[in-house]
This record gives structure tokens, C-alpha cells and sequence, in this order.
């Protein structure tokens, strides 16, 4: 442990900025007033006492000092190696430093203690790992330095205070780290902080050398790479030289003949020569380079005048349409027309108007499952066109359309620019797949990149972001798909020519299943045509009890479930092949039927034989669906008045449903219904499937039905279902989706339908083998509408009741 001794007085000998601890030797220059002082008046005390002059080293950091200095013995007076006056002081010991006092000279005198620094012999275990381990580290970084004169001194020292304070020569040092030396007085703390500096610094300087190793490894490998190019470059142009063959090696020149060699129209070849000649100035080192080749790589890849001839057969272009699919007259005339008026067009000369060839763009909008996307595939094969599908659902970047700026990091061309290359033509069919599922974000909106696409009046001079060249795709034809015609944007939609396909009937469906899904699904389920029949009766059950739905996707699996079964058991020895599937083999091979006809129902058993239920029409993402109302009274003396909807209702129809009920409270004395109810008691109306939404007007006739159905007690007929606006007046006004909800009450069994008097005409679309087994009756008015779908009253005898209606 540090402990004092006798008092000491001696002249201060500041030191601004450094440190002297014990045991260094250094030399000071005398030219320094404050040096000179305190060693003149050290060398006058030292006339009067024996021994050699002494001085009190004070470090000097900011015009203050510490309360540790060290006492210095002045031991040379003389010239330093410049020639100027100096003296040689080493320092001797640690001293506390008291107060000030007087003495000869111009020097400041102070009065201070050694401090006693003993270190226990022989020393502790730890003590003496301490002192090994310093002296390994201060091994390291002398031989680091090449000092290996110095490495012996250090590891001659054995005193621990001596060995802590020989750090005090380490030049990484600060002045701060050695004062906390200088201050420390105990040697055993002194020595820990020493080697923990030492450890550090050694630390920091492995990382500064592992990074000037790589920084250097990295400039070696630069310049290695430059001198071997340079040196290709010279053999290159030596051969050449010896060939004599005028042929460059040159990747640019290579560019510049194939460019030079491409079809390409005009405005292209100027900017793909522009290119080229960047291409040519770029250092093989600039990453620009790499973005040219890969341009001009993409550029000449494009078909720019390459085009497939269509087929003019248009007869035959028809066929294929019809043996590909069944149906869908409606696109299949639109194809048929297009085709008619290119040949005319080609026939006179017609095949480029101001620079605009005669393309197309078409959006094919209609429930899942009825045949949007294999359609565009057929209308390829009919026009002897390539086809490429563009796949839009959940695309949110509009980068996707329009591609990458060519400074980023992996840019490419949009995929209409990807589309046209695959197909290797310029009039390709592309068709472009869930255009309804296009999102938007901070990305940028891909719906209106797409609105230059499909323009036939800007196509022709489409501009790619990562091509920066005009594309002509005036002579594309676009089908664009869809579910939800709401979704696509108004802007858009204009620009698109529309097609509704509003799904099957039952028949077609049987032809479809019969003459595509059949097949297709023998051979997945590896069976002969021959092995497994199915009877059209079975055909038409499974369309209309096991499916219900617009397309045909669930009848396909339906198909691929018995067959699959039918296989399994003659696998497993349980049936015999061939086999013919009836109808009556349905329920034994896949189970009962998941859609029985409310009216093949007892009728104990159907929703409407309460009163206060009616069947409405309603169209969803999946096509058409009947849609049941219910409605009930609350106890007057429970139940407090008003309306209460529930169902998920949108506004809509929530206001469809007050207009029901004012127009009921407002003429139901005619109709001799007890209107007083309304006033008194509460009215619930409830669509079932409460948990999907729905919204719009249409339902505003069943809701009525439905309501006076309750009031009078009278049952709404099961085979009668309904759709229409109704107004305050109790006007019938008209709707969409007709041809939608038509199907659709077909499918569900319905014989009886009511639709608005202004929507006769849209049975026009509406195929006739289902208007031949449906009774459609075109109204103006709610009471016609009570009239048809309200059953006559019956009185407890159960004969039927004359009610005015």
C-alpha cells in the first residue's frame, strides 16, 4: 500500500501538455523561463545541501495543476542535440504536493511528501500474472515497432511500481491517460490501468491493420485486374494486326454489328447505336457498362417487324371457337366481327390508318369458373395468333407495367414489354388476368399505367420506362379479364370494349361437362373413354343439385371426385369395368346432394311457408343467387317500434327497406292490410347469411312482399321469386343483372319470376331454353307484384278467402 515520508521543499518545473512519471529520463530546453527558473533555483538549494539539484515535474494541463507531481533530479546541464541549452532531469518519485513556500530564485517553491510505493516481496499469485501479462503485451507491440532493443530493458524490470510506470514512454497515450497514471498512487491499481490502456490500444491497432489488409488487398486486386485487361487488350489487337482480317474482338464493335444487322425501325437503331457508342467510351470497370448490354441485349431480343398472319377463315376461326367452348355467344361474335373487318381492312389496303393497325382491347367481365382466361387461349388458336397471359391479381408497383428507370439496381421492362417479347411477335393475344385485383400504394398506381396500354388511340407510341423507345401496340389484342366490374377503374373501363359473360345454363353446363370436363378428366384419372360412362342424367344432377354455380369449376371437381372413386373401387376389386354412372349411382359414389330446389322440399319444410318470407334475386361476385327476406312483428307490449335491420346490410338497402315500410304504412289501408301494426309494434327484417354483405336496391320489391306477407297473413308462393326498385308510390323500377338472376332462379327451381315492366327488354340475353322453363312477368307496380307472388287466403276450414289486393 502507498504510504508518505518526510516533507520536502522544492521548485516547481511546470510541464504544458506532458507528463514525466518516475523512472524517465527526459530533456528539457532551457529557453523555457519557467524550465530555467525552477533549474537555476534547484542548482542554488543544491549549493547549501548535498547531492545533485532537484525539482518538483508538475504537468501543466490548462493553466492547472494535479496534487501529484514527481520529483526530478536535474543530472546533466548542458546543450541539447540543436545546440540550444538544456538540461537532463530523470524522474525519481511520486511527491504530494502541499502548500506553497518560499526559496531562492525566480521559481515557484511548494512543500510536498514523497509517497511511499512498496510492493510486498515476493509478490501475490495475481500480482505476479499481472506482471507477466503486462510485460507480454508491451512485447507484442515493442516487436510490432521493431524496438527489440527496448524489449529486453522492459522485461529486466521486475518492480511492479517501476514496470506501471514505464508506460509512461507509450506514445498513444494521452495526457489525460497518463495523468490518472501519475495520480494513481497505489502500484498494484497503477500496473491494472496500464495494462488495460495496453490491451486496448493493441485491440484498436489489430483493427486498423485488418482494415488496411483489405483496403490494400482490394487496390492490389484493382490494379492487377487493370494491368491483365490492359495486357488482353494488347494480344487482341496483335492477333488482329496478324490476321489481317479487318475483324474487331471489341464487345462494343460486336453490338454495333448486330445492331447494325437487326430489322429495327429507324428511331430504335438511332437510339441503339447512341447506346453503343457510350457502350464504347464506358471503362470496362464503370457499371454503366453492364446496364448498356443488358439494354441493348433487351432491345434486339424485342420482334420489332415481326408478325404472325392471321387467319382468315372465318368459318374456321368459328368452329374452333365452338369446339373449344361451349356458349358464350357473345365473345365469340366479337372475335368472329374483328376478324371479318381485318380481312376487309387487309383486303383494300387498309392495314395501317395513320399510323394505328387495327387491334383490340376487349374485358371479358363475369363470375369465376365460366371459362375468362381459357377463352383467350381459344381466341389465339382461332386467329392463328401467339398468346401470352399477363398475370395482374395483387400487381400494386406500377413499375410492373411500365417498367424499371434504367439507373436502377435490376431494372427491367414492364411485363407488357416481357409479354410482347415471349410471344416473339408484335400482335400477339395477350391477355391480361384479374385486371379487377390491380392494388395500388406508395409504389404507384398499375391501373393507370394501364391506361396508355390499352388506348387503341396512344398504343401505337407506347413508351416503356426501361426502353425509352416507342412500342407500337396498336395491333395487340387485349383480353382483359374480370370478376367485379365495380372494381375496375371508370377510366379504364371506358377504354375497354365489354363483354359479359354471366355464366351457364343447365344444359350448357352438361354439354361442357360432357364434351371438355369428361375427357380431360379420364385421362388425369388414367381411365379409357370406354371404361367409365357417365349418363346425362347423372351429368344434369350433378350441375343442378351437387353445383350450384355460375362457372363450371365445381362441376369439374365434382367429375374428377367420381371418377376418382370409381377408380379406387375397381382398384380394390369392389366394381367391374366398363361402368355407366346414372343418376341413382350419385348418392352411393359422392355422398347426397349439397342443393335440393326449395320447391323438391316438403312443404312443411320451405322457407316460405311462413308468412313474412319472400325470395328475392340478387347478383355476387359468383354470378346470380337467390336471396331469401323474413320479416316478423315484435309484441307490442315487449317489443318497442321501429325498424330493425339486420344481415350486414349496406346503406342502400337499408333504405330500400324504410321505403318498403313508408309505403305500406301509407297505402296498406288500400291493399286492406292492418297497417296499424306498423305504428304500434316493432318490425324486424332479416336477409339470412348474415355474414356476407350486401347492398343495393333491388331487393326493395321482396322486402315489400315480404312485409305484407306478414300483415295479411297470406304465404308468399315457393315457385315465385322477385327483383325490382320500389319507389314511394309503389312503383317498380328497374335493375341490373337481370340475365344473372334468371339464371339463377333456374338453377334454384324457381318457375315464377317478376321483374321490372323497363327491364323486358334485357330478356333479350337471356337464353331461351331457360325463358322457355321460366314464367316471367314484366310489372309497373308493388300491387301487381302482391298480386302474383302473394298465395290466396285460406280461413280455418282451409277454403280459400277473396282478398282485394
Amino acid at each position: 500500500m502507498a504510504s508518505t515520508s518526510s516533507p520536502l521543499t522544492l521548485p516547481v518545473l511546470p510541464l504544458d501538455g506532458e507528463v514525466v512519471l518516475p523512472g524517465m529520463v527526459v530533456p528539457l530546453d532551457l529557453n523555457d523561463a519557467d524550465v530555467r527558473a525552477a533549474v537555476e533555483a534547484a542548482q542554488a538549494a543544491a549549493r547549501s545541501e548535498p547531492g545533485k539539484p532537484k525539482v518538483l515535474l508538475v504537468p501543466r494541463i490548462d493553466g492547472s495543476y494535479p496534487g501529484t507531481g514527481v520529483l526530478g533530479t536535474v543530472e546533466q546541464v548542458g546543450r541539447l542535440a540543436d545546440g540550444d541549452p538544456g538540461a537532463l532531469i530523470r524522474g525519481r518519485g511520486r511527491v504530494k504536493i502541499g502548500a506553497g513556500t518560499t526559496g531562492p530564485g525566480a521559481a515557484l517553491w511548494v512543500e510536498g511528501t514523497m509517497v511511499d510505493e512498496t510492493v510486498p516481496d515476493p509478490l501475490p499469485g495475481q500480482v505476479a500474472d499481472l506482471v507477466k501479462e503486462y510485460k507480454a503485451l508491451a512485447t507484442s507491440w515493442l516487436r510490432k515497432r521493431g524496438a527489440w532493443q527496448v524489449v529486453d530493458r522492459v522485461q529486466a524490470i521486475d518492480d511492479v511500481s517501476a514496470l506501471a510506470d514505464n508506460s509512461g514512454y507509450s506514445p498513444f497515450l494521452s495526457t489525460e491517460q497518463k495523468v490518472t497514471l501519475l495520480e494513481t498512487a497505489d502500484p498494484v491499481a497503477r500496473l491494472k490501468l496500464a495494462t488495460e490502456q495496453l490491451r486496448e490500444h493493441l485491440a484498436e491497432q489489430d483493427v486498423a491493420e485488418s482494415i488496411a489488409k483489405d483496403v490494400q488487398e482490394g487496390v492490389d486486386k484493382q490494379q492487377r485486374e487493370f494491368l491483365l485487361r490492359r495486357q488482353l487488350e494488347a494480344v487482341r489487337k496483335e492477333l488482329r494486326e496478324l490476321n489481317g482480317d479487318g475483324q474487331d474482338g471489341e464487345e462494343s464493335d460486336d453490338y454495333r454489328a448486330r445492331v447494325e444487322a437487326a430489322d429495327l425501325p429507324e428511331k430504335v437503331r438511332e437510339a441503339a447505336l447512341k447506346e453503343v457508342e457510350k457502350l464504347e467510351r464506358a471503362s470496362d470497370q464503370s457499371p454503366e457498362g453492364s446496364w448498356i448490354r443488358t439494354w441493348l441485349d433487351t432491345v434486339l431480343e424485342l420482334p420489332w417487324n415481326e408478325r404472325t398472319e392471321d387467319a382468315y377463315d372465318i368459318a374456321g376461326a368459328r368452329r374452333v371457337l365452338d369446339a373449344e367452348h361451349a356458349g358464350l355467344q357473345d365473345v365469340k361474335e366479337r372475335i368472329t366481327e374483328y376478324l371479318a373487318v381485318r380481312k376487309r381492312r387487309s383486303d383494300r389496303g387498309l392495314g395501317v390508318v395513320g399510323g394505328r393497325r387495327g387491334g383490340a382491347v376487349l374485358a371479358l367481365v363475369g363470375p369465376p369458373g365460366v371459362g375468362k382466361t381459357s377463352l383467350g387461349e381459344s381466341v389465339a388458336h382461332a386467329m392463328g395468333r401467339k398468346f401470352v397471359r399477363v398475370a395482374l391479381g395483387g400487381v400494386r408497383d406500377e413499375a410492373e407495367i411500365r417498367g424499371h428507370r434504367r439507373t436502377y439496381v435490376g431494372a427491367l421492362p414492364g411485363r407488357i414489354v416481357r409479354a410482347v417479347k415471349e410471344a416473339g411477335s408484335m400482335n400477339p393475344v395477350v391477355l391480361l388476368d384479374e385486371i379487377d385485383k390491380v392494388g395500388s400504394d406508395f409504389r404507384g398506381d398499375p391501373a393507370a399505367a394501364l391506361l396508355e396500354v390499352l388506348d387503341p388511340a396512344q398504343n401505337h407510341t407506347f413508351r416503356d420506362h426501361y426502353l425509352e423507345v416507342e412500342l407500337d401496340l396498336s395491333d395487340v389484342v387485349f383480353l382483359a379479364t374480370a370478376n367485379v366490374l365495380e372494381a375496375i377503374p371508370e377510366a379504364l373501363l371506358d377504354r375497354m370494349e365489354l363483354v359479359r359473360l354471366d355464366g351457364y345454363t343447365e344444359d350448357e353446363k352438361v354439354v361442357i361437362a360432357r364434351d371438355h370436363l369428361l375427357p380431360r378428366q379420364l385421362e388425369r384419372a388414367g381411365l379409357e373413354r370406354a371404361e367409365v360412362t357417365l349418363d346425362e342424367s347423372a351429368l344434369r344432377k350433378l350441375a343442378g343439385e351437387y353445383t350450384r354455380e355460375a362457372g363450371v369449376r365445381n362441376l369439374e371437381r365434382s367429375v374428377a371426385r367420381l371418377l376418382r372413386k370409381v377408380a379406387a373401387q375397381h382398384e380394390l376389386g369392389e366394381r367391374e369395368l366398363p361402368f355407366t354412372v346414372t343418376d341413382a349411382d350419385l348418392r352411393a359414389l359422392i355422398g347426397r346432394p349439397h342443393h335440393v330446389p326449395e320447391s323438391a322440399q316438403d312443404p312443411a319444410e320451405r322457407r316460405t311457408a311462413v308468412p313474412g318470407v319472400a325470395t328475392g334475386l340478387a347478383v355476387t361476385g359468383a354470378g346470380g343467387d337467390v336471396l331469401y327476406v323474413e320479416a316478423s312483428l315484435a309484441d307490442p307490449e315487449t317489443g318497442a317500434a321501429g325498424l330493425t335491420l339486420t344481415g350486414q346490410l349496406g346503406d342502400v338497402m337499408k333504405e330500400s327497406a324504410q321505403i318498403a315500410l313508408s309505403f305500406l304504412r301509407s297505402r296498406g289501408a288500400e291493399l286492406e292490410l292492418p297497417v296499424g301494426d306498423l305504428k304500434d309494434r316493432g318490425v324486424h327484417i332479416h336477409f339470412p347469411a348474415g355474414a356476407v354483405p350486401k347492398d343495393g336496391p333491388s331487393a326493395g320489391v321482396t322486402m315489400t312482399t315480404a312485409l305484407a306477407s306478414l300483415l295479411s297473413g297470406r304465404l308468399v308462393r315457393t315457385d315465385v321469386a322477385m327483383t325490382g326498385e320500389v319507389s314511394l308510390t309503389g312503383r317498380v323500377l328497374p335493375i341490373g343483372g337481370v340475365k344473372q338472376k334468371l339464371l339463377a332462379a333456374h338453377r334454384a327451381g324457381v318457375s315464377t319470376v317478376i321483374i321490372p315492366k323497363r327491364n323486358e327488354a334485357d330478356l333479350d340475353d337471356v337464353p331461351a331454353e331457360v325463358l322457355d322453363k321460366l314464367d316471367v312477368h314484366a310489372v309497373t307496380d308493388v300491387r301487381q307484384v302482391l298480386e302474383l307472388a302473394l298465395a290466396p287466403a285460406t280461413n280455418s276450414a282451409g277454403a280459400e278467402v277473396p282478398v282485394a289486393a
